[in-house]
């Protein structure tokens, strides 16, 4: 058998550039929503409801967004899509904030100030030593790697051929599958029979 390393490696440097490509791209903001820079005209930090009146969205939520009633929308007080793309920003920024002894990794404790994240501790914890950390991204990250090539290599040869590639893509040129539910990736559709 060859050596299905180096493609392997070229499969899943395709399929993650692809992917992070994707993710990277700048998506337009929803028609009326201005980004923050544009919508504090006089850079004072703050965004004022004369200048909310540029952005519909935001400024029909002005009153409920603004908590300490100034008139005024700090960053704390902006809703969570505004300035991070999808929340991806804020990941490393919540879970530093969620590391209340500073070690590095979130304990089932901690967890607990997170709902959502104490909902889905035990599937995150992938290597089950009762700790969210590096580890456990990239043990996760391997996990889905090998079963996106697992649900690839539709013949079990160990190797990708072109066509197994190209029906393994999702529509963006990455891998298919539901890694961000937890479920494993779509196996690749059978070719039409002819």
């Amino acid at each position: 058998m060859r050596n299905r390393k180096p493609l392997l490696l070229l499969a899943l440097l395709l399929s993650t550039g692809a992917a992070g490509l994707a993710m990277a791209a700048d998506v337009p903001p929803p028609a009326g929503a201005p980004p923050r820079a544009k919508l504090d005209a006089n850079g004072d930090g703050v965004i004022d409801r004369a200048e909310a009146a540029k952005a519909p969205r935001l400024a029909a939520q002005f009153d409920t967004l603004d908590k300490n009633k100034d008139g005024k929308l700090s960053r704390d007080e902006l809703p969570r899509w505004h300035g991070k793309r999808h929340g991806r920003g804020g990941r490393e920024e919540m879970m530093a904030k969620l590391d209340t002894n500073k070690d590095g990794r979130i304990s089932r404790e901690e967890a607990k100030a997170d709902p959502r994240l104490a909902a889905r501790f035990d599937q995150m914890d992938v290597n089950k030593d009762g700790y969210l950390d590096k580890a456990d991204r990239e043990l996760g990250r391997k996990q889905h790697r090998d079963a996106w090539f697992a649900a690839a290599d539709t013949n079990k040869d160990g190797q990708l051929s072109k066509a197994e590639f190209d029906a393994a893509k999702g529509p963006m040129g990455g891998p298919r599958g539901g890694h961000r539910d937890g479920k494993p990736p779509m196996p690749p559709k059978a070719p039409a029979a002819k």
